[in-house]
């Protein structure tokens, strides 16, 4: 009689897939990889293309006004708020990195007088200038920015007594955003209001202690 006798082979054992088919199955998945990333590119470009020509048909000024009673004379107000360096006390923007560089040029509080900064991605690089004052009344400011873009907007603080011991302070800000930048305008519409109410807020409790 015969013995029977079984050889098993381990699965290192068995026979690998013929070359031709792994390349094959390599081939298609660096295809399919090269779809996804055609496929992200394709729709990212889309969407690029899609807000630069919805800026074509999108306004380039910005207009921003707000206002605040303050419990103080009307000299006492202006005298404050027609120095450039008191901004660094009051205004959010102003007070954004305060190890930021300064740099100053004429005499504060009159025209002419040019405030430049320069300091971390919050604070960006620009510079100030006074470029009219209506004493009592009316302080105009050009900002000049450099960083994070180049943008221009003119600044009106203005001053108006409603009794002996109040005052009506309004404060303006307008612009010109060049193509395709001002596709930022509805943002920086809905953003300054909030920076210059908190600011216009600041400046009334200094103002009233």
């Amino acid at each position: 009689m015969h013995s029977l006798i079984f050889v098993t082979h381990s699965s290192s054992q068995q026979k690998s897939l013929p070359a031709g088919r792994e390349n094959v199955l390599t081939f298609s998945t660096k295809f399919s990889q090269m779809n996804i990333i055609i496929t992200i590119l394709l729709v990212v470009a889309g969407i690029i293309a899609l807000l630069l020509i919805i800026a074509l048909f999108m306004k380039r000024e910005h207009y921003v006004k707000r206002e605040i009673i303050i419990n103080a004379p009307r000299q006492k107000v202006f005298d404050y708020v027609k120095l450039l360096k008191n901004q660094d006390e009051f205004n959010k923007h102003a007070m954004a990195g305060p190890d930021r560089k300064r740099e100053y040029k004429g005499t504060d509080g009159t025209v002419g007088y040019i405030y430049s900064w320069s300091g971390n991605k919050n604070a960006g690089e620009g510079e100030k200038e006074i470029k009219n004052i209506i004493e009592g009344k009316r302080i105009e400011t050009e900002i000049r920015f450099v960083k994070p873009m180049a943008a221009t907007a003119c600044i009106i603080m203005e001053t108006a007594s409603l009794s002996d011991d109040q005052t009506k302070v309004s404060w303006s800000n307008a612009g010109t955003l060049k193509y395709p930048i001002n596709i930022m305008i509805p943002m920086m519409e809905k953003m300054l209001p909030k920076e210059m109410d908190s600011s216009l807020s600041t400046l009334k409790n200094i103002l009233e202690k």
